[in-house]
């Protein structure tokens, strides 16, 4: 009889091969001790096992088998052999596509369970293609005879959730720089590398889709040596997607990389860089042990909340959980010990023995600065606490995310949320509503606001509802961004057009390539809060890239538009804009003799009579640019404002938004003079846009409902809402008119005191349809 050994092969994926012809099945084959199993053997999984078969000679009375199993990839290593990594590149590159073959080719995953993005576990990740969590997997990989552990981590590529990449790269020794080769250097790609430079790790640069006929990874090398000075002469060209140069990276990443440095033996120091809420098991906890070891049941201590527990269960991700008795400096694992309140174990936070605590916590990471504020209320006030609860949680998991109270009439109770960027803030409201079942309405984005009193304080506001009145504000500064837009060459124009449309500051441009430029602008914050990246990638046909960091505040010419219902004014809606003063100025002259459009009401006795005597008459005009529905223009009604000021056309143009139809574009230059005291036309563009809006949808009451845009006590657009009117003269078929007059008169007082004392209630699905049309015309 022949004996069958069972031995998992470690890398080659190979098919299993039996040189016997016994028909003995799996249910029939006999265990030896030698192979301690965690738990007992479950024959329905073993078709898990990468299988390797070979017959022996000889005719035991029972076999012997020695098996192998997944856990072999749990075989502790000396910490030379272990290697850190993460994978960094800009969006679309082939970061989750190069982390999938390198864990097919390591067999941490089998190929018949293998799935595109295998590490993208989220809904949203697969359905928008992109990365937007850390991923953390533990692979195992023979180099010259000798097992090598290799901890992997995938990080993010949008600016939004680069918070994500900066602990990633706490975390690990080196970094796989991975750029496409038919696309270059992009923005994204320069503020990873920057902050893997930063962290002093060693970065291995990889040309990705070799594979793609307009793949220059020549080309490419120079770009990155000029770029960004690293040196690529041992660049890796490697096709992602066909499995090209994946060994030449395994290799790479155990020669380049250097390995943790060996500190088993001092005070245990790990740092948390990941955590969620598991319902059943409370907070689960990733983390990296910087010194020490720890072991299950050991009694920890962190150091930054203050608390203890004792860890039920500790192992690495492979790339699933898979327990483990210990962990030691330099491995990458998670944590579960029944810790069930969110706040005990925070991002950053040191983890220590509690019988031998040390002395010093890990730095940690710099806390993430909200770019972005909207308010989130449930459309269901039932679900307040509901909602509290879930970004407690979400939160935990997404250290990015900021939220306080916030109160308001028409929607009750809700919460102020902060967020990195635009995508940020759909991520999270699309995880509150698919994973917390939460029915949300997400008020217009804004940014915060500081506002000098002239009492001398300084106040922050995200909130544009609670701006302090013009009285007791002496300046307002808002928050500026420098933007680097990296674009082909014929895209340079309309991407300067763009950013000065915008209020952008231009400050260099540079030729990256003969064919590709850098364009850098300072800009408002609050210009990007909306449409910014659509038309970037509109008007460059996709090939521009976009990165931005915080530059500072700087006093602006704002003005708060406040939207009122009756009288009442409604917080949600109030929106921050600029007043349009810009940048083009000019100087025009009239003779003695020409027509004088000025009368002494406009311009004032004294002024007036200086014209009158002036033989030339020298003013300053300044460049504005009006947008208004195409009803409106063709009806005039919302362009008397530049008719009223005398403006000069210079190009009308038409444009079609998808909510809101098309609009006229006017560019004119009015007389500064004339401007004085005019509100600002970008309010009241939005402003009769949002009561036209806010007419068509909220129901008609009993009284006549004025709804007003107003930039403080000043109405710049308004629209009615008709009253209800019943027919009371429906039962006076005759007699005395005088009878008719009273019942009129009558239902007249009573409309009033109704007016006076009556509420409009503005349902959600109109603050849905007006917030959605703010965020579009803004």
């Amino acid at each position: 009889m022949a004996t069958i050994l069972l031995s998992l092969n470690t890398n080659a994926l190979l098919p299993f091969q039996a040189t016997t012809r016994s028909k003995t099945t799996l249910k029939n084959l006999h265990f030896s001790n030698k192979f301690p199993l965690s738990s007992p053997f479950n024959y329905k999984h073993a078709t898990r096992l990468h299988l390797r078969c070979r017959a022996t000679t000889g005719t035991p009375s029972t076999a012997d088998f020695d098996i192998v199993v997944g856990q072999d990839r749990l075989r502790k290593v000396p910490i030379k052999n272990i290697r850190n990594f993460c994978i960094i590149a800009h969006i679309d590159h082939g970061k989750s596509t190069l982390a999938d073959k390198l864990l097919q080719m390591t067999g941490t995953v089998q190929k018949r369970e293998m799935k595109e993005q295998f590490l993208d576990s989220m809904d949203l990740e697969r359905e928008r293609g992109i990365t937007i969590k850390l991923q953390a997997a533990r692979m195992r990989y023979v180099y010259e005879n000798e097992p090598y552990c290799l901890n992997l981590i995938d990080t993010p590529g949008h600016v939004d959730f680069s918070y994500e990449v900066s602990r990633s790269l706490a975390a690990c020794e080196g970094a796989l720089l991975v750029v496409d080769a038919s696309q270059g250097v992009e923005a994204q790609t320069l503020a990873n590398v920057y902050l893997a430079l930063e962290s002093n790790l060693e970065i291995i640069p990889v040309l990705n889709k070799i594979d793609l006929p307009g793949a220059e990874p020549d080309q490419v090398c120079k770009e990155i040596e000029e770029v960004i000075g690293l040196d690529c002469s041992n660049a890796i060209h490697c096709s992602a997607k066909e499995g090209r140069g994946i060994t030449e990276i395994l290799n790479a990443i155990v020669e380049r990389i250097p390995p943790p440095h060996d500190t088993a033996e001092m005070p245990l120091r790990a740092l948390i860089f990941d955590s969620y809420y598991d319902p059943y098991r409370g907070v689960i906890v990733y983390f990296r042990v910087i010194d020490g070891k720890i072991k299950k049941g050991d009694r920890i201590y962190f150091m930054a909340s203050g608390k203890d527990y004792f860890a039920d269960e500790i192992g690495v991700l492979s790339p699933n959980q898979m327990q483990v008795e210990e962990l030691y400096a330099g491995e990458v694992g998670y944590l579960s010990a029944s810790i069930k309140s969110v706040a005990d174990s925070r991002v950053g936070d040191t983890i220590t023995h509690y019988s031998r605590k040390a002395e010093q916590s890990l730095p940690g990471y710099e806390e993430a600065t909200p770019m972005v504020f909207c308010g989130l209320f449930p459309v269901d006030a039932d679900q307040f606490s509901e909602l509290r609860d879930a970004l407690e949680k979400l939160q935990l998991n997404d250290a990015a995310l900021k939220f306080e109270p916030e109160t308001s009439n028409a929607m009750g109770f809700g919460f102020r949320c902060g967020f990195l960027g635009l995508l940020h803030m759909e991520i999270v409201q699309e995880r509150l509503e698919r994973e917390y079942n939460l029915s949300l309405i997400t008020t217009a984005p804004s940014v915060v606001y500081r506002v000098n009193c002239v009492d001398g304080d300084t106040v922050e506001c995200s909130n544009p509802s609670l701006l302090p009145e013009p009285g007791k504000r002496r300046s307002i500064e808002e928050p500026f961004v420098k933007i680097e837009m990296l674009t082909p060459k014929d895209y340079i124009g309309t991407l300067m057009e763009l950013a000065q449309e915008r209020r952008g500051e231009f400050k260099e441009m540079k030729y990256i390539t003969e064919n590709r430029a850098s364009l850098t602008y300072e800009l408002p914050l609050a210009e990007m809060v909306g449409d910014f990246f659509d038309q970037l990638k509109s008007r460059s046909k996709g090939y521009a890239s976009l990165e931005y960091t915080f530059f500072g505040y700087k006093e602006s010419d704002l003005i708060r538009l406040d939207i009122q219902i009756n009288g009442d004014p409604v917080g949600p809606l109030a929106t921050i804009v600029h007043k349009d003063k810009e940048k083009t100025m000019e100087v025009i002259s009239k003779k003695k003799n020409s027509q004088l459009h000025a009368s002494s009401k406009i311009w004032g006795m004294h002024l007036y009579g200086a014209l009158l005597l002036s033989e030339i008459l020298v003013y300053m005009f300044e460049f504005f640019r009006f947008k208004c529905g195409i009803d409106e223009w063709s009806s005039g009604s919302n362009i008397r404002y530049p008719r009223m000021r005398r403006f000069e056309c210079l190009k009308v143009k038409i444009e079609t938004l998808s909510i809101i139809g098309s609009y006229v574009e006017l560019n004119a230059l009015l007389p500064v003079i004339t401007y004085v005291g005019c509100a600002s036309f970008q309010a009241y563009s939005v402003g009769r846009a949002l009561t036209q809006k806010l007419k068509e949808l909220i129901p008609r009451q009993m009284f006549k409902v004025p709804i007003q845009a107003c930039i403080g006590a000043k109405v710049i657009a308004s629209e009615s809402l008709s009253a209800i009117r019943k027919d009371v003269l429906a039962k006076c078929y005759g007699g005395d008119v005088t009878r008719k007059k009273k019942l009129l008169r009558k239902q007249a007082e009573g409309k009033k005191r109704m007016k006076a004392i009556g509420k409009v209630d503005v349902p959600q699905e109109a603050f849905m349809a007006v917030l959605k049309l703010e965020k579009e015309v803004l």
